[in-house]
């Protein structure tokens, strides 16, 4: 002890910045890693001469990884290739009719009125509530740690602005008539885990987010990033070790002591870090003895995000008619989330994300042909539901409404295929339940509701990642790694860390 030692629990974006953070302050790092490539939920895998992303797809806060490459003295730029899109996404209704959403105000002005002349005005009243609650919400409080109820309480006033009790479909609807328009700008919190009927409306930053600083897309795939990150932890001596599976957290006179690997083999540490699933952290990984906040009682009881099923394909020729980023909306709206989050089962209609990066980035598959994910929200697995027996014909199922809407002749172009469903996120990713992003971002399980950055049961334990404030989806994880940093100095105070001078701020 006192050596500066960290040690971080699984390599996703959230555990990558934390180690690049703790580097920069002078700490010797070893990334833990129990599969064996980096990335955690953004692994790659390759197929039949297709690369496809095994996770997430979108950027929308380049800023936060340019912030990482300036704490080694690197340019992101010189590393990584982001494209910008546009449009953001096309959003496909149900009767065939389309919204393509973008950041350019006067574009977006002009889609709403062609859908729906009767909304201009709504849109611009929304945007201007979403823009107090990217003010408010993200730069604001974003990076408050929110240990405290002290630091709860002086959020209050920021949140009573937001009208965070409401939901973000109550708040699209308060300023759309349009249905298909309650529905393109409430859908957001799909894609950090959230049921936008239930949600907090704070979540309208995500469309401001986008706005003030695009959607992207990094040539190669988000891999490209992930490996950019594994680059700047080994050139500044940190150690990434794979197949490494952490089976206990120790301790040692009430505080952290380092982690036993399922080998049998530990390692000391000053500092652990546990971008690993939060609920997974505190049941499994945690001793026992030092659990008292996160017990399994509560834990159980909380409401968690839903269930994905991801099915990986290559066609045979290429569908350039369509987007990078498009989303299907399904017949029903309120009802499907309705089936999703609450009634926990499996419906016959559905709603879906296509990505297609061969649109950008042709080299992800072989020459003429495409390479695409689509992802569908299904309920995660307290459900009950028999994935060993569904996945197939639901994968099907999805296949012929492609066929039937947007990608014309599928079954015969197929060139390649995998799926994955909520078991996968639990054995492959030990996510609680299956549960894609965790605890879903509701109001009382935001923010000091949250697990917090700093384990509120053993010093010298901390959280990054989508299960810990503020939540899911890349800038929330790259974001818990700024709040965990906040708190280094006062642990060290504390406990009497002992540190080198920082080695990698330029």
């Amino acid at each position: 002890m006192g050596s500066g030692q960290a040690i971080v629990i699984g390599s996703g974006f959230g555990g990558l910045a934390a180690a690049i953070r703790l580097l920069a302050k002078g700490y010797r790092v070893t990334v833990l890693e129990r599969l064996g490539s980096a990335g955690g939920r953004a692994t790659v895998f390759e197929q039949d001469g297709f690369t496809f992303d095994m996770g997430p797809t979108i950027i929308t806060a380049p800023f936060l990884l340019k912030e990482l490459w300036a704490l080694c003295g690197r340019r992101f730029e010189d590393d990584v290739d982001l494209r910008a899109m546009n449009p953001f996404y096309r959003i496909r209704f149900d009767d065939g009719s389309h919204f393509d959403y973008c950041g350019d105000v006067d574009r977006q002005r002009a889609e709403v009125a062609r859908l729906s002349p009767g909304d201009v005005e709504g849109f611009d009243s929304f945007m201007r509530e979403a823009e107090v609650c990217y003010t408010l919400g993200y730069e604001e409080l974003g990076t408050v740690p929110f240990e405290t109820l002290g630091e709860l309480i002086s959020a209050v006033p920021s949140m009573a602005r937001m009208r965070a009790w409401e939901s973000i479909f109550q708040m699209a609807s308060r300023h759309f008539k349009s249905h298909k328009l309650r529905q393109v700008f409430s859908f957001h919190p799909l894609l950090i885990g959230g049921n936008p009927l239930s949600v907090t409306c704070v979540y309208s930053l995500i469309p401001a987010l986008e706005k003030h600083f695009g959607v992207h897309s990094a040539m190669g795939g988000t891999g490209a990033i992930v490996s950019g990150l594994v680059g700047l932890i080994q050139s500044k001596g940190g150690r990434i070790r794979y197949e490494a599976d952490v089976e206990e957290i120790c301790a040692s006179e009430g505080r952290v002591s380092g982690v036993r690997l399922a080998s049998g083999e530990t390692l000391c540490a000053d500092i652990v870090v546990s971008n690993a699933d939060a609920a997974t952290t505190y049941r499994e990984l945690m001793p026992k003895t030092h659990r008292r906040v996160w017990t399994d009682r509560k834990l159980s009881r909380a409401a968690y995000s839903m269930g994905l099923f991801v099915w990986y394909f290559g066609t045979r020729r290429r569908y350039d008619e369509l987007p990078h980023h498009m989303i299907l909306m399904g017949p029903r709206y309120e009802g499907l989330l309705s089936d999703i989050f609450t009634h926990k089962v499996l419906s016959d209609d559905f709603s879906l994300y296509l990505h297609r990066p061969t649109a950008t980035d042709p080299g992800l598959a072989p020459p003429g042909c495409d390479s695409f994910y689509v992802l569908s929200p299904v309920p995660h697995l307290d459900s009950g539901i028999d994935w060993t027996s569904q996945a197939e014909p639901y994968r099907r199922a999805i296949e012929a409404r492609l066929s039937q809407t947007v990608l014309p002749g599928l079954s015969e172009q197929l060139a390649t295929s995998r799926h994955v469903t909520p078991i996968d996120f639990q054995t492959q990713y030990r996510a609680y339940k299956g549960a894609a992003f965790g605890m879903e971002p509701r109001l009382l399980q935001s923010a000091w509701f949250r697990p917090h950055n700093r384990s509120e049961d053993l010093p010298g334990l901390f959280l990054v990642g989508a299960g810990t404030h503020p939540g899911a989806g890349i800038p929330g994880v790259l974001t818990s790694a700024k709040a965990f940093d906040q708190l280094i100095p006062a642990y060290e105070k504390e406990s009497g860390v002992l540190l080198g001078s920082p080695t990698l701020q330029s």
